[in-house]
């Protein structure tokens, strides 16, 4: 079985007309419920986090003024990152979902699980909220791993956009090993994530980056995408393995797109599980980013869940 996160909760993230929007879940419910996946599934009740517990990854000030702008009725941290009255409440919720999904793993409740939150996190830096980000989901998740006494966590994020936020939190951090391959160069958001980025201080060596032009074949990126987990899982040797899932790579996505399809998705996710077999016990915690298509998220989701149950 695989452990399952989702939760109402997560659409009261209100954002409008914005792309990041509560019909992302609403499409990927719908499409598990007709799935039958969701019998093969584990329920897990999550635990919020507590405010001070985003400190841990993020400066005093990103909680404090996402909070403020909530109480306030809502607005905008920056161009793109919108907040709602109740977006403080459901950003501690998403983050508690994907540190609860850790400690079922590390518990033995089972070893995979799936976090369907919103909003996203990989964007979000140690000082500031951006890019749909208001908390870094997989970074709490990845320190909450490290806190329970583990030494080597590997965090691979295949979303289209390059996880700057995770990659800042972890840049000089040897206990995580951080993967992203994403869509790079002709001014592509957030415009890092080149493949001298490889770390400092004690994190030299522990960042790698597959920076790929738009226009790239499916087989080149598939070609890349294994080089550098093989790399990265080669140096980390991981303990547990977190995934940033984003399927904004796909063909049809309106923001990002590397020309990839849902069958894509199924070969990523295979490549990670046997990561996680040969390295972790088969430990791995998946937490969704971005996907704004809402038919090619829903069911590029659903075809990672089938990779995961797959994996027994």
């Amino acid at each position: 079985m695989t452990i399952l996160i989702r939760d109402p909760l997560f659409q009261q993230h209100q954002t409008g007309q914005h792309p990041e929007r509560p019909a992302r879940l609403q499409a990927i419910d719908a499409q598990l419920d007709r799935s039958g996946l969701l019998s093969r599934c584990r329920t897990l009740e999550y635990r919020r986090l507590d405010p001070e517990q985003i400190g841990t990854v993020h400066q005093p000030s990103v909680a404090l003024l996402a909070q403020q702008l909530a109480e306030r009725g809502g607005g905008w941290l920056d161009a793109d990152t919108v907040v709602s009255p109740a977006s403080f409440e459901v950003s501690l919720a998403a983050a508690g979902a994907c540190v609860s999904a850790v400690d079922a793993v590390l518990d033995g409740i089972d070893r995979k699980a799936l976090c369907l939150v919103r909003p996203p996190g990989h964007h979000a830096t140690p000082s500031r909220s951006m890019g749909f980000c208001l908390f870094n989901n997989v970074a709490l998740a990845a320190r909450q791993a490290i806190t329970r006494g583990l030494s080597r966590v590997l965090i691979i994020d295949w979303d289209v956009h390059h996880g700057n936020g995770t990659q800042d939190v972890f840049y000089a951090d040897e206990l995580v090993t951080f993967v992203s391959i994403h869509r790079y160069g002709d001014g592509f958001y957030p415009g890092t994530g080149s493949e001298d980025e490889t770390g400092t201080g004690r994190g030299i060596g522990h960042t790698f980056n597959a920076a790929l032009r738009f226009g790239v074949s499916r087989r080149q990126y598939h070609d890349a995408f294994r080089r550098v987990v093989e790399q990265a899982a080669d140096r980390c040797r991981p303990e547990l393995v977190l995934i940033s899932a984003g399927f904004d790579a796909h063909v049809a996505d309106p923001i990002g797109s590397l020309g990839l399809d849902v069958d894509d998705f199924v070969e990523l996710t295979r490549l990670v599980l046997q990561v996680a077999r040969t390295h972790a016990q088969g430990r791995l915690v998946s937490c969704l980013e971005g996907g704004y298509n809402l038919d090619a998220l829903a069911l590029s989701v659903q075809a990672h869940l089938e990779g995961l149950l797959a994996d027994g």
